[in-house]
């Protein structure tokens, strides 16, 4: 029996949220298909945002690239490529949508806090208060090496640099006065003398001395959003973070994973309830189970092909395999490298090359897997999906909701643009049905509608406690 107990005060809203991961580089997007478009035209991302938007999406989020990533050091071809700058096309977006946040996938490594803050509050405002930031951090030389700043942050550092980044920008977000901005053209100025006050840090990476040129938007600052899954990356979330895109949708995972941010969360000073949890998944759905069945296969078929099916063993042997059969056993010459790198993809790096290999072989071999099975196997995203018909899939997610598990999910769609319209048409209805799903927006910005209140304003002896060391704030 499932333990639903969650402890520290949290309860459960019963509700959940929806969001759409525009993922852009990746090798779970079917590309194949004739229903496939574009990844990089801007009618893509209108369609799929407001699909979305219809069905009462919360968020619509972009992933962010810094870097191609690379096969057998060239681009890797058989990989989906389109990542057009996020902010770029997400002002874009606000123009022809009224309600969805607006989720921009920012790296603290390859930015600047002033710079960066003042981007992100542009599209808060211009988007009437919908906008958010997907904290992310990059430590590695080979992304550095576009920015020339290859290796210069120490793995260790990452979330040291990048507490001082949002902590920077928290405050710049927060420099402007409530009603510093003038009601009334009868008003003496049009601000109130003093009202942005000037920000300044001095730091192990940056100094910034700093007199904010924006006001605050209608949902005060940008959501935060951070997807960190290691302790160091699960503290920093419990002490910055709004919302969590974790990678934990299984319900047992999920019940764990909450109750130990809710844990964090709660020895740094905040509510059980202040962060909101919305794991990516997939959803592959249809109108029985059978037709889903068939449906996963038909998906999976177009996911992993005989050519992606080699691509991948060639990430972990670091050699051309293009002579053994998909269809065969496992190459049974070892791996040329030692250890995979960060330029075949984080889901690559750090793989001892031959020792995975061996395990790999054996495991096949135990099961009779083809090469293109096993891969297929591996890659199925079985702990991120949810197949089946929209009834049953809509019972599970209740579940979800009941206990507090989640706050939402966040989904990758296999097909764009129209990778949504299942979700939307019948899955979307039947929670509503069940209680579980909103029937209206709860307000026009996406603090409201992902119940987050209002950031309380930090003075800077509180911001001084928070800061690690090797930060200063003047």
């Amino acid at each position: 029996m499932t333990d639903t107990h969650i402890g520290n005060g949290f309860v459960p809203s019963g509700k959940l949220q929806l969001g759409i991961f525009f993922q852009g580089v990746n090798s779970g997007t079917v590309w194949k298909s004739p229903e496939s478009g574009s990844q990089t035209d801007f009618e893509s991302f209108r369609r799929i945002a407001q699909t979305a938007e219809r069905g009462l999406f919360a968020a619509f989020f972009l992933g962010e690239g810094l870097r191609l990533r690379e096969h057998l050091g060239r681009p890797h071809a058989l990989d989906v490529v389109g990542r057009p700058d996020a902010q770029t096309m997400l002002a874009a977006l606000a123009a022809v949508t009224t309600r969805i946040g607006l989720v921009a996938t920012q790296n603290t490594t390859y930015n600047d806090p002033a710079d960066l803050a003042h981007r992100l509050s542009s599209l808060d405002l211009l988007s009437g208060g919908r906008a958010a930031w997907n904290v992310v951090t990059t430590d590695n030389a080979w992304t550095g090496a576009n920015f020339r700043r290859g290796g210069y942050l120490d793995h260790a550092d990452r979330y040291v640099h990048a507490e001082a980044f949002v902590t920077t920008a928290k405050r710049i977000w927060d420099s402007w006065e409530d009603g510093a901005i003038a009601e009334t053209p009868a008003a003496p100025a049009w601000a109130a003398p003093g009202s942005a006050r000037p920000v300044h840090h001095q730091g192990k990476h940056y100094t910034v001395d700093y007199v904010p040129r924006l006001p605050r938007s209608a949902q005060y600052r940008p959501v935060l959003f951070q997807a960190g899954d290691s302790p160091e990356g699960r503290d920093f979330a419990a002490r910055q973070a709004d919302v969590i895109f974790s990678a934990h949708p299984r319900l047992d995972d999920a019940l764990d994973f909450r109750r130990d941010i809710v844990g964090r969360t709660v020895r740094a000073g905040r509510g059980a309830n202040d962060v909101k949890i919305m794991p990516a998944s997939e959803f592959i759905l249809a109108a029985t189970p059978q037709e889903a069945l068939e449906k996963k296969d038909w998906v999976r078929s177009l996911q992993i092909g005989p050519e992606q099916a080699i691509a991948y063993l060639e990430q972990f042997w670091g050699r051309e395999l293009q002579g053994f059969d998909p269809d065969g056993p496992l190459p049974d010459i070892d791996p040329v490298v030692e250890e995979t790198s960060e330029t075949r993809g984080s889901g690559f790096h750090g793989a001892k090359a031959k020792q995975l290999a061996d395990q790999w072989r054996a495991e096949a071999m135990d099961k009779g897997l083809s090469i293109r099975q096993f891969v297929s196997a591996r890659t199925s995203r079985g702990d991120s999906s949810f197949t089946g018909s929209y009834t049953e899939v809509a019972d599970r997610l209740a579940e979800y909701a009941h206990t507090g598990a989640v706050d939402g999910f966040n989904i990758s769609p296999w097909l764009i643009p129209t990778g949504l319209d299942d979700i939307v048409n019948h899955l979307v209805p039947a929670l509503q049905e069940r209680g579980v799903y909103p029937t209206e927006y709860a307000g026009a910005t996406l603090r409201e509608n992902l119940g987050l209140a209002t950031p309380v304003r930090q003075d800077a002896d509180t911001v001084r406690l928070q800061l690690t060391v090797g930060e200063q704030l003047l």
